[in-house]
C-alpha cells in the first residue's frame, strides 16, 4: 500500500491487578516478560516488523523519560522514527485517539493509515497478527474503522464481546453491534452462536475516516482536540515529543473510543483473527508466560515447591518457598509481598486501594524508583531518617531543589559529583561527602562518563518524597511534582 502506516501505542493505566510489580511510578506497560523485554518495547518491535514508517507512543507526560530509554536501542528510535505525544493527564482512549490522528494528519497526511495499538498486551503469533493487519488495511483503505476481534474460546466474562454482521471483503465483516461484558449465561450464547469475538481494544483506520467520524458522532470531542492540540508545544526537555496544552486536554470528555466513535460510527468492520492475544490483565495470566513443571507451578525468579500443584511464583532475588499450596500465587518484590489464591486474581485492586487507604505510596513507589537522572533505591526508613542509594546517570543532573524538613548527607561510593550547596559549587570524589542542611538550594550532577553512585542519609521532621521544591530542572518537571 501506498499510503504511509503509523503505528499508534497507547501506554499508560497503572495495572492495579499486577500490584506490587505495577505501580503508578512504574506501570504495566515497564513490566518484563520471560525474555526480558518489557510489554511496551514487544510492542514496539511488532509494531516496527509490520511497517518501518514511524510510531507514535502516546503516554502520560510523567512516563516519557522511562518510555525513552526503554525504547532508547530500537532501530525505528535509532531512524528517528518514535515520537511521543505527551498527556497532562489521563483522559481515556477517545481523547488520545482524536489527539494522535490530528498529528499524523499533520505529519503524515489525511491518507495516512493509524495502527492503534495497547501498549500492555501480549501477542505470541506474530505472522498470524501481521496476517490481520494486512487485512485490516485493506478494509481502511477503503474507508472503513476497523477494530480486531479475538476469536472467543472460552466463555469469557471479562471482555466486551462484537457481534460480526455481513462478509466483507479481505476477510473483513461489518460490525452489528458491540455488547458490554456479560454474564456467564450470556457469554456461554456467545460461543455458541459463533459470530461473536472478543473486543481487543486494537483499531486500524485512515486519518481522514476517524476525523470524518468524529465530525459526525462526536462534534465536541472533535473540537475540543482541534483546541488542544492548536495550542499544544515541543517538550522542552525532549525534541521528538509534543506536550499536549493541559487546560484544554483535561476538559476532554473522558471515555473510550469504543464508546465514542465505533458505537455510533456507520462503516465499522472487525477483523477476527486469532494470534495469540491476551491482554495480561492478572497475575494467572503472567503464569501462563512461564513452563510448569509436572505439578504445574510456574515461577518467574528463585522458587522451590514442595507438595504444592498449580502455584504460581513471582520473585525479585531471593528465594521463595512454598509448601503444601494449591493453586496460589506470590508476588515478591524487595519492599511489598502479595500471596493469594488464583481465584481472587481479579482482587488485587482491593489491595490497593487498602494501601493507598493506609498512607503508605506502595501503591505508587518501588524500592527503586527511576527518575530522568537515573534511579534511587530506599536502603532503610523509619521514624524521622531514611537512606538512599543514588546512581547518576553520566552527563546528567538532579533539579536545583531545596527541602523544607529535611537535612541530607551524601558520600560518594563511586565516580565523581558535581555538587551545588548554596553559594558553593565543588567537586566530590569518592568516599568523600558533604552536608545539606534544610532549606538550602542545592543540586547534584554528575559530570563524568561513568555512573556517580552515592549514599543519601536525610534526618528531620518529615522525611516524604514530596518535600520538594524545584527552582530549575532541565526535565521539565514542576516545582511541586517528585
Amino acid at each position: 500500500m501506498n499510503a504511509p502506516l503509523v503505528s499508534v501505542i497507547l501506554s499508560g493505566g497503572a495495572g492495579t491487578r499486577l500490584w506490587p510489580v505495577s505501580r503508578e511510578a512504574l506501570p504495566k506497560p515497564f513490566m518484563k516478560l520471560g525474555d526480558g523485554r518489557s510489554l511496551l518495547r514487544r510492542t514496539l518491535d511488532r509494531a516496527a516488523s509490520l511497517s518501518g514508517d514511524s510510531a507514535l507512543v502516546v503516554t502520560n507526560r510523567d512516563y516519557y523519560f522511562l518510555s525513552r530509554d526503554e525504547l532508547s536501542d530500537t532501530a525505528l528510535t535509532k531512524a528517528g522514527k518514535v515520537r511521543y505525544l505527551l498527556e497532562p493527564a489521563a483522559r481515556n482512549t477517545a481523547p488520545a485517539i482524536a489527539l494522535a490522528t490530528l498529528a499524523v494528519a499533520q505529519t503524515h497526511g489525511e491518507d495516512a493509515q493509524l495502527l492503534v495499538l495497547a501498549a500492555d498486551h501480549l501477542i505470541t503469533d506474530e505472522a498470524g497478527f501481521g496476517a490481520c493487519v494486512a487485512q485490516a488495511r485493506a478494509l481502511a483503505a477503503e474507508g472503513w474503522l476497523v477494530t480486531f476481534g479475538i476469536a472467543a474460546n472460552t466463555p469469557e466474562t471479562g471482555f466486551g464481546y462484537i457481534e460480526s454482521g455481513k462478509a466483507l471483503p479481505h476477510g473483513g465483516y461489518a460490525v452489528q453491534r458491540f455488547v458490554e461484558k456479560p454474564n456467564l449465561e450470556r457469554a456461554r450464547e456467545f460461543l455458541a452462536a459463533g459470530n461473536y469475538s472478543w473486543n481487543s481494544g486494537m483499531f486500524c483506520f485512515r486519518a481522514r475516516d476517524m476525523l470524518a467520524a468524529l465530525a459526525e458522532v462526536a462534534p465536541d470531542l472533535l473540537a475540543g482536540a482541534r483546541a488542544s492540540w492548536a495550542q499544544s508545544q515541543p517538550y522542552a526537555a525532549g525534541a521528538d515529543a509534543t506536550e499536549l496544552h493541559g487546560p484544554t486536554f483535561t476538559a476532554l470528555e473522558s471515555i473510550s473510543v469504543d464508546y465514542a466513535v465505533f458505537e455510533k460510527a456507520k462503516r465499522v468492520a472487525v477483523v477476527p483473527g486469532a494470534f495469540g492475544w491476551s491482554d495480561v490483565g492478572a497475575w494467572p495470566e503472567i503464569a501462563e508466560q512461564f513452563p510448569a513443571d509436572a505439578d504445574g507451578n510456574r515461577a518467574a525468579g528463585r522458587a522451590l515447591f514442595t507438595d504444592s500443584t498449580g502455584c504460581f511464583v513471582h520473585s525479585h532475588g531471593r528465594l521463595v518457598t512454598v509448601l503444601g499450596m494449591k493453586d496460589a500465587v506470590v508476588v515478591d518484590t524487595p519492599d511489598a509481598l502479595l500471596v493469594m489464591p488464583k481465584e481472587r486474581a481479579q482482587d488485587v485492586k482491593k489491595v490497593v486501594a487498602a494501601v493507598r487507604a493506609s498512607g503508605d505510596d506502595k501503591h505508587i513507589f518501588h524500592a527503586t524508583v527511576a527518575r530522568p537522572w537515573g534511579t534511587y533505591t530506599v536502603l532503610q526508613e523509619g521514624p524521622q531518617f531514611k537512606l538512599k542509594r543514588i546512581e547518576v546517570k553520566p552527563l546528567c543532573s538532579l533539579s536545583l531543589q531545596m527541602h523544607h524538613y529535611r537535612n541530607e548527607h551524601w558520600i560518594v561510593v563511586s565516580g565523581t559529583a558535581r555538587v551545588t550547596n548554596g553559594e558553593q559549587v565543588f567537586l566530590l570524589a569518592t568516599n568523600e561527602s558533604t552536608y545539606i542542611k534544610s532549606g538550602t538550594q542545592h543540586r547534584l550532577e554528575n559530570p563524568g562518563t561513568l555512573p556517580l553512585v552515592l549514599i543519601e542519609v536525610q534526618s528531620g521532621q518529615y522525611v516524604g518524597e514530596d518535600d520538594i521544591v524545584r527552582f530549575d530542572d532541565k526535565y521539565g518537571r514542576v516545582a511541586k511534582a517528585v
